[in-house]
């Protein structure tokens, strides 16, 4: 297999964000293989457009991606005060590779950010993988309580 290739961004994530650019400060097309990792492996976000991608890398304080050769094959996100709260969003690895550690590569990384490791609570939220990030530390939030309102 290739060698697996984490890159912590900028944050805001400027190189990719503009110029699609990946390992090595190398231009990919990295806006539209993020877009299509979103469609394949990413219920929750697989109708994000590229516009959409660019303003979500923007308000980003913490961005890592996973690159095979020239292909992103996982990515993660966070926002974070820098002191009292920090949320990670957006963890995902491409399906053929799940279940070889990159999905806790990613998390240690944006776990061990600046801007993240000294928050005082990490929070995240996850459909089916709860499983996963009770491996890295994480608990069940109770008595706190996920609420939402919808635009």
């Amino acid at each position: 297999m290739a060698r697996i290739r984490l890159v912590e961004h900028a944050p805001g994530a400027p190189g990719l964000r503009w110029f699609g650019m990946g390992p090595g400060l190398r231009p990919s097309r990295g806006l539209i293989k993020l877009r299509r990792l979103f469609q394949k492996h990413a219920f929750w976000a697989e109708n994000r457009t590229t516009s959409d991608l660019k303003q979500m890398l923007a308000g980003s304080t913490v961005v890592v991606s996973l690159w095979r050769g020239k292909r992103i094959v996982g990515f993660g996100r966070a926002h974070s005060d820098g002191i009292h709260r920090a949320v990670l969003w957006d963890v995902v690895v491409a399906g053929d590779l799940q279940g070889r550690g990159l999905g806790r590569r990613v998390v240690e990384a944006l776990l061990a950010a600046p801007a993240i490791r000294n928050a005082e609570r990490v929070y995240l939220m996850t459909t089916n993988s709860a499983g996963f990030y009770k491996q890295l530390g994480f608990d069940d939030a109770s008595p706190q309580q996920l609420l939402i309102r919808k635009q």
